[in-house]
């Protein structure tokens, strides 16, 4: 796994690691922004997650050989 605090370029990861933080802001986590813009959970994770001051764990691509990929197409 590799450490990132640049947003996730696939917008899945991107929706999952807002809405973690948001979940951790509902619990009664501290915003790491001193004035957010907005109010609500989800905008304020979001801001952080764009200035970079969230970490998260991003998983490493999958290297596919072609005998494998051969063999995924012809089973499809």
């Amino acid at each position: 796994m590799v450490v990132s605090t640049q947003p996730p370029e696939s917008q899945f990861a991107y929706v999952v690691v807002v809405s973690q933080r948001a979940r951790q802001l509902m619990l009664g986590g501290r915003p790491l922004i001193d004035n957010p813009r907005a109010r609500k959970y989800t905008r304020v994770a979001e801001e952080e997650l764009r200035q970079g001051l969230l970490e998260f764990e991003a998983p490493d691509p999958i290297v596919e050989t072609e005998g494998e990929a051969k063999k995924r197409k012809d089973n499809l």
